[in-house]
């Protein structure tokens, strides 16, 4: 446990001086961004230095999935509330200003992976969709008891790839954990600028992003495993419980707040996932019908063929 603690450390040490948190790196002129808030009001008078806030009445309201571009940033020492302006236009007829806070709690920069971050960084998403997913592995749980269907980690099949998706799902959740506990800030300029290309970032969220990719791979890889190990039907089934594992490991080890609970977890979770497939689900034979991979003697899970 200390030696994984010392190394998450030493990839915090490594990546924390490589971004500003400075708000004002975050965008500049000429940048586009989605409204993400229901509405945002804008003042249509520019501010002025030394003139009295409130004064500043005339405004016009955006809606929700209004594209915006940033058009000026001025500052205003005196401003007791946020000192920084910025000027933005849906259109060169609807154009105002906002608080540079207000305007950053309101916007998603237009960018493909921005607003996947935004959309899969929605808490009550993952709480439904885990609600829907207990419930789910609930019901292929039962069907496996009455029907003797496959399922993770209870009744596997003989193939690693399920395990090491699953681990390495767990791993990317821990690493994201781990950013936003330590160098929020480093994840914070990530989402004004994101890239899908590890070797522009530093080291920890290099690690990160070459995890997502290898999950690509993995799940292409998993699904024609399963489809070429199990009939169609139970085949789905078995998807729909690895889904559902994968969805609880994702919520439970993304979560900030276990701090180093969490990777205390994460060991006993990957130790215990390896080991019952090593010690009880690994391949050993081949069906000498179809060529599926077989824990050991008995009936094949692919044809039903008896091996003996």
């Amino acid at each position: 446990m200390r030696k994984v603690c010392l190394f998450f450390m030493a990839l915090v040490l490594l990546s924390a001086c490589y971004y500003p948190a400075d708000e004002a790196t975050l965008y500049a002129v000429n940048d586009n961004f989605n409204l993400a808030a229901d509405s945002l009001r804008l003042q249509t008078e520019e501010p002025l230095h030394n003139m009295p806030i409130d004064t500043l009445s005339d405004s016009i309201m955006l809606r929700y999935n209004d594209p915006l571009v940033v058009a000026q940033i001025v500052v205003i020492p005196e401003d007791s509330i946020d000192s920084v302006w910025v000027k933005v236009a849906r259109d060169q007829f609807t154009q105002g200003w906002i608080h540079q806070s207000d305007f950053l709690a309101s916007v998603v920069p237009d960018d493909p992976i921005s607003e996947f971050i935004y959309l899969f960084s929605q808490r009550h998403l993952w709480y439904f969709l885990g609600v829907v997913f207990s419930v789910l592995m609930l019901f292929v749980w039962r069907q496996t008891r009455r029907y003797h269907f496959y399922v993770i980690f209870f009744r596997d099949i003989s193939s690693f790839y399920p395990t090491l998706l699953t681990v390495t799902l767990s791993s990317s959740a821990v690493l994201y954990a781990s950013i936003q506990r330590l160098i929020p800030e480093t994840w914070v300029m990530y989402y004004y600028h994101p890239t899908l290309n590890p070797f522009d970032l530093p080291v920890i969220l290099a690690l990160f992003i070459a995890s997502i990719w290898l999950l690509v791979v993995l799940i292409i890889a998993t699904i024609d495993e399963v489809f070429s190990l199990l009939p169609i039907p139970e085949a789905i089934l078995y998807l729909f419980s690895l889904l559902g594992v994968c969805v609880i490991c994702y919520m439970v080890f993304s979560q900030p707040v276990l701090g180093w609970v969490g990777y205390l977890l994460y060991l006993v979770f990957c130790v215990s996932f390896v080991w019952r497939y090593m010690r009880y689900f690994r391949a050993h034979c081949i069906c000498g019908r179809c060529g599926a991979k077989m824990h050991g003697k008995g009936y094949c899970t692919r044809c039903k063929t008896l091996n003996v």
